[in-house]
């Protein structure tokens, strides 16, 4: 990754960030303890993937319709990224996955 690719991603995320303090304040809200949630949990292809400017296009389209942000996503914010990410691999699967091989073997 070169110092070009470091701007860029930065330039992305300031655009994207720009765009999240354009929703209203539950919404801005509520995609943060996403946002916190997914990089704490985090599927290994965050960064590579389109999940969060999904929940973004998500809560723009339901701000457009007039919803509010939980008739969108459910009383529960856990439980709606659980369901984001359950195809996905996680850390967490990758740190279960490293405590539960036997001692010595190493990994594929």
């Amino acid at each position: 990754m070169g110092i070009q690719d470091i701007i860029e991603g930065k330039r992305q995320w300031r655009a994207h960030m720009t765009r999240v303090k354009a929703l209203p304040p539950d919404y801005q809200i509520v995609y943060k303890e996403i946002q916190r949630y997914v990089f704490k949990v985090g599927p290994v292809d965050l960064l590579d993937g389109p999940l969060l400017s999904g929940i973004l296009d998500f809560f723009e389209e339901g701000v457009a319709a007039g919803k509010g942000v939980l008739e969108l996503i459910g009383d529960d914010v856990a439980t709606f990224c659980d369901d984001l990410i359950k195809d996905s691999r996680t850390y967490a699967d990758i740190h279960q996955e490293s405590i539960s091989r036997k001692p010595g073997t190493a990994e594929k």
